[in-house]
């Protein structure tokens, strides 16, 4: 896969549209760490490793009675062209409804503990 992480967003992001209960994704590392900070700001209920095939991530999708949790998506950084913020550039998204999610030197952030932190990083995609 050429950029995982845009792979995980939009399979989550299908999975929303379709209505569906769960999502299954490749297992990586790094979308663990993304993964956390999506659950941590309830854009999806749970994540876990599938029990028989260690390689492959069940997400479990989070519904706000029939309306899903995220709405939509934007991707910045791609393969041929990654986009790098400073703190400074951070701005609110969707009127502060939404997030920003940076790939930093102290893991994965949101422009909210970016500009506490001081910190910028790849800008990944925005969420909400």
């Amino acid at each position: 896969m050429e950029n995982s992480i845009n792979d995980l967003i939009i399979r989550i992001k299908n999975g929303y549209m379709a209505r569906r209960e769960n999502v299954l994704s490749p297992h990586s590392k790094f979308k663990e760490d993304v993964l956390k900070k999506l659950r941590e700001l309830k854009f999806i209920k749970e994540y876990h490793k599938d029990k028989n095939n260690h390689n492959e991530l069940t997400i479990e999708l989070l519904y706000d009675g029939n309306q899903p949790a995220m709405t939509d998506v934007k991707i910045f950084s791609k393969p041929g062209s990654r986009y790098y913020v400073s703190y400074r550039d951070l701005k609110p998204v969707m009127s502060g409804f939404g997030f920003l999610i940076i790939s930093s030197p102290k893991g994965i952030i949101s422009n909210k503990e970016a500009k506490e932190k001081k910190m910028g990083g790849e800008l990944l995609f925005s969420i909400w």
